[in-house]
């Protein structure tokens, strides 16, 4: 494509021009419009509204003209041209013009030849055979669809002797107006036109200012300026557009918070256990080696380690997994009361490790719940982790399940300070924590974020309360015709 193709592209293919092209259509269609409704409406009646009036002028003489005698009444005739504000044409049985009068005095048809010109039309056309045979007649005489004058013939006795009488009406002033009108138009169509030419551009500059703003915000926010936003105060949809724009500005900086902290995060869990594996292995190697206690010890620690290892990498595994959709749940049924106490043993040593009590409470030992029970495991495991990490040394954490009839619901409480409320949203995000009490970083970091994840997975409902100074970690199940 070549450079001014591509210039005419652009120019044409941008949201200004085109609305600028919108509005001048518009424009040029009400001009349009207007010229049709000048010229075949308002012209057109105005020449039949002329007609018309002189055919009603000559109703109320209509009668006379048919039964009396012209010579009898010598003030007819000049009243007829003064009606008809034209000429009026006296023509033998033979067919010649006797006498021409125009507005109420008889003209001098000798001396003047524009004053017989009216006739001469009307013996150059073919209503002049009506007049030879005493037949009325009415015509339009027109020039480029214009008219010009109006005719009307009617028989007529005077001096005793058939003769013929002609009312001709010359719109020349008429046709003079409507010149005018359309001079007129044609100058505030063009008025129009320039007067709309401009308000479009201003209005399409105005439209589409706050979208090209709209646009170098979101070109920042790809070029990674993430503090980048529109600033725009607007009550409409470009505003509501702006707002989202902010919005997505917020929720970059936030992801992009996350992002460093998943690196300090997994960076720091990754290099404690490395470390551990790594000193506990050359202890074993150059010191322990021979002593089978110490080095069992010291290959426990290993292994606990390397577990929490694979752990983490598990984790972050199945988070990516299920926020891509990748991962399907295997779901069957299962009692999830035995999920629980599985999850509740498993975690038993790091609690009696802290001298923290587990306490297990249930109204029902079998519980029917359509899921993924190594998710659901997941869950459980993670809310203990969670609420290990921060309740104090030597204080009680509650498990309970309580059955109703919209489903089963889980709590995990434990004791301490409640979370703020505008933390309570941010802690189901990746890697966000909450300040521990207890010191204690059990689990991957990703813990909340994957119970979020998985129980939104199981379509469940989910959140974080605060109770009688404990603060309760709860989900609900749904109910058996709604799981599968």
């Amino acid at each position: 494509m070549s450079t001014e193709n591509k210039k005419k592209h652009c120019l044409f293919s941008s949201m200004m021009a085109r609305l600028w092209l919108i509005m001048m259509a518009l424009v040029i269609f009400t001009i349009a419009l207007m010229w049709v409704i000048q010229i075949l409406v308002l012209e057109r009646n105005y020449t039949k509204m002329a007609i018309e009036g002189i055919q009603e002028r000559l109703e109320p003489v209509e009668e006379q003209l048919n039964s009396e005698d012209l010579a009898d009444n010598d003030q007819l005739i000049p009243y007829l041209s003064k009606t008809i504000n034209g000429k009026l044409m006296i023509v033998d049985s033979e067919g010649r013009l006797e006498a021409i009068y125009s507005y109420g005095h008889q003209l001098d048809i000798d001396e003047d030849e524009k004053n017989i010109k009216p006739w001469q039309n009307i013996r150059d056309s073919e209503e002049y055979q009506s007049i030879l045979d005493g037949e009325s007649f009415s015509r339009e005489v027109r020039e480029r669809s214009q008219l010009i004058s109006y005719e009307i013939g009617i028989p007529v006795l005077y001096n005793g002797e058939k003769e013929y009488i002609i009312l001709t009406q010359n719109f020349t002033e008429l046709n003079q107006v409507l010149d005018m009108n359309r001079r007129q138009l044609i100058f505030f169509s063009v008025l129009l036109m320039i007067a709309s030419a401009i308000l479009a551009h201003i209005l399409s500059r105005k439209f589409t200012k706050p979208i090209h703003i709209i646009k170098g915000t979101v070109d920042d926010l790809a070029k990674g300026d993430l503090t980048a936003v529109p600033n725009l105060k607007l009550n409409d949809e470009v505003g509501q557009l702006a707002d989202s724009v902010e919005e997505l500005s917020r929720a970059l900086r936030r992801v992009d918070d996350l992002r460093k902290e998943v690196i300090a995060n997994v960076s720091h869990e990754l290099r404690s256990p490395l470390a551990l594996i790594g000193g506990y292995a050359e202890m074993v190697r150059d010191i322990h080696w021979k002593d089978e206690e110490k080095r069992t010890e010291d290959l426990n620690l290993i292994i606990r380690e390397s577990k929490r290892m694979s752990e983490m990498v598990n984790d972050i595994l199945d988070y990516s997994q299920l926020q891509t959709g990748y991962l399907q749940l295997k779901k069957e049924w299962y009692n999830l009361y035995e999920i629980v106490e599985s999850e509740i043993m498993f975690c038993e040593p790091s609690a009696r490790e802290y001298g923290i009590q587990l306490r297990f409470v249930s109204d029902e030992t079998e519980i029917p719940v359509y899921v993924d029970a190594l998710k659901m495991s997941q869950v459980i495991r993670n809310l203990l982790y969670n609420a290990l990490n921060h309740t104090e040394n030597k204080k009680e954490i509650i498990v309970s399940l309580k059955t109703g009839e919209d489903g089963c619901l889980v709590e995990v409480k434990n004791p301490g300070n409640p979370i703020p409320e505008e933390e309570r949203e941010l802690i189901w995000e990746r890697y966000q924590r909450s300040q521990h009490q207890a010191g204690r970083r059990e689990g991957t970091g990703l813990g909340l974020s994957i119970v979020s994840t998985i129980l939104k997975a199981h379509g469940m409902t989910y959140g974080v309360d605060y109770q009688d100074q404990m603060t309760v970690f709860w989900f609900r199940t749904l109910k058996d015709e709604e799981s599968k």
